[in-house]
């Protein structure tokens, strides 16, 4: 089976508040994309319900690691029921229907920084391994 996403996905723990008229629920990230969230939730939320997003990330590049705050506006695509710890939690994927261009920039920046780190930690350890460069 081939991989349908267009985004590039990061497994990353980032706070998240998901909300609509009648809740809010604090969670956090499993996962993340410039075009959605995966998360586990306590409450059952039914596939394509709106939901008030707000995502908290950290500026890699900044020394006082500025905390930037994601507004966006999204759908429940995905729904999984599981029970954890005796508890019945779900697994939530969710598309942004609604980001302004400047918060998805921001948002694949962040998430672009890591796969820069992870491919030339990758680099320094091949090139500073002399075994590796016969």
């Amino acid at each position: 089976m081939s991989e349908r996403r267009k985004d590039k996905r990061l497994d990353r723990v980032l706070p998240l508040k998901l909300s609509d008229p009648e809740f809010d629920v604090l969670t956090e990230t499993r996962n993340i994309s410039a075009s959605g969230a995966y998360c586990l939730v306590d409450k059952t939320l039914p596939l394509m319900t709106k939901l008030d997003i707000v995502i908290l990330i950290t500026n890699t590049k900044s020394k006082t690691k500025e905390v930037k705050k994601i507004c966006c506006q999204g759908v429940v695509v995905r729904q999984q029921t599981v029970v954890e710890n005796n508890k019945e939690c779900h697994y939530v994927g969710i598309f942004f229907s609604e980001i302004t261009d400047k918060d998805r920039r921001c948002l694949v920046n962040y998430i672009n920084s890591f796969f820069v780190k992870t491919v030339s930690s990758f680099a320094k350890s091949i090139l500073s391994n002399p075994s590796m460069n016969s």
